[in-house]
């Protein structure tokens, strides 16, 4: 579909619901002018009718894809019986989730959440606990180890360790105990760590950096040091877990297995914001009654869902799709290094590629893209990130392949 297409076939309805969504929400997000109406599988549909293959899904919500029949069908199931409980009782979707999620993280315990800075947060609030009540940390003098780069949310504590001005600009005082080292440096790691420090909090690939991964075996040496020096190990999953990267979790590429596990998006299937942590009884059992909690967190409809979330990850099928799609966006992208592109980064159905600044900017790339009927997003100037669904086609990959090489061709 060219950019002529779309032009020609684009009505009124997208202006009118553009100017209103503008005029009425908050102008929290930059989005490109297309209004979203529809979706099924790899594809969406706007109120003028126009298709577009979604390369962002969701920054990973979409996994499975849009309307996903088991994901629906679960949930519509679900809906029809019971959508929320207090945690003042137990609910008979909560147990179920509760231990396929331990299941397939292998560890003892998870602790349900909705979003996913949610769960940043209650990663943060437990490794503080542990710190004081297991190792002994000093009462208010808990630090924690964060990443240059990171992105891990916008609560007010999470903005507090990032380097991102637009995040952090207007939002201070900040909350302190965290010490900011390079992504993949595990000296730096080592040289940060003191008697207060708790954790280290990373990400295993950098999605809003624009799928940047740390040098080979940093995830191994980081396993290592933080074992040496009893510190906890937080993987931040939420975008890079649950199939994205060609493993269940990215850790995986290096076999290491950290100490808390911190997912969301995929987790709710793209339907309904589902996150949570996972650790074992040694650092779990730190939460105790009332002292953490959410309204929302494990109420019915979100387990139904993660349940099936987690059944359909144990059957392998969306790893292995996802390191298929990722082969062939490596070898698509690949020879465009040195014609337009100065960098690829690709691990599994993830992909960042890197524009050459005096060619254009990354959302000039994102509108040429979408007048060709494919959704992708910048980040970072002249940086893109694709994130299809997992169900993407290899016809509908090779189409992103050749629109992007066209673009780059076009200047």
């Amino acid at each position: 579909m060219t950019a002529t297409d779309l032009s020609t076939r684009t009505s009124s309805a997208t202006a009118a619901h553009i100017e209103t969504t503008e005029r009425y929400a908050a102008h929290n997000y930059h989005p490109l002018p297309v209004v979203l109406a529809q979706g099924e599988g790899a594809w969406v549909i706007d109120v003028d009718g126009n298709r577009y293959l979604d390369c962002l899904a969701g920054y990973s919500a979409l996994n499975f894809g849009h309307s996903n029949e088991r994901l629906v069908a679960v949930a519509r199931e679900q809906l029809g019986k019971l959508t929320l409980t207090s945690r003042a009782f137990f609910n008979d979707q909560l147990s179920g989730f509760a231990e396929a999620l331990a299941r397939l993280t292998g560890k003892d315990m998870i602790l349900p959440m909705n979003s996913g800075a949610e769960a940043v947060e209650t990663a943060i609030k437990v490794s503080r606990k542990w710190g004081y009540e297991v190792k002994g940390v000093p009462a208010g003098q808990a630090s924690i180890i964060t990443m240059q780069g990171n992105f891990h949310g916008r609560t007010t504590t999470i903005v507090s360790f990032s380097d991102d001005e637009v995040a952090t600009a207007g939002y201070a005082p900040f909350t302190t105990g965290f010490r900011s080292v390079t992504y993949g440096d595990v000296d730096a790691v080592a040289a940060a760590i003191d008697d207060t420090t708790v954790a280290v909090l990373f990400e295993p690939i950098q999605g809003e950096g624009g799928v940047v991964m740390p040098p080979e075996g940093f995830l191994r040496d980081l396993r290592a040091l933080c074992t040496e020096r009893n510190v906890l190990m937080i993987a931040d999953e939420i975008q890079s877990g649950l199939a994205r990267s060609g493993k269940t979790f990215a850790c995986d590429h290096e076999d290491v297995v950290p100490d808390v596990y911190i997912m969301g998006k995929a987790l709710g299937g793209g339907i309904y914001p589902v996150s949570a942590i996972a650790a074992d009884h040694a650092i779990m059992d730190v939460i105790t009654p009332g002292s953490h909690g959410s309204t929302f967190g494990g109420n019915p409809l979100a387990a139904a869902i993660g349940t099936e979330v987690v059944a359909m990850l144990e059957e392998g099928t969306f790893q292995a799709r996802a390191a298929e799609i990722g082969a062939q966006i490596e070898a698509g992208f690949r020879p465009l290094v040195g014609k337009g592109l100065m960098a690829v980064r690709v691990r599994g159905a993830w992909a960042g590629i890197d524009i050459d600044p005096a060619l254009m900017t990354g959302r000039q790339m994102s509108e040429a893209l979408m007048a060709r009927g494919i959704l992708a997003k910048d980040t970072h100037g002249s940086t893109v990130r694709f994130a299809p669904p997992l169900v993407a086609s290899d016809e509908d990959i090779a189409g992103l392949v050749d629109a992007v090489a066209e673009i780059l061709t076009a200047g």
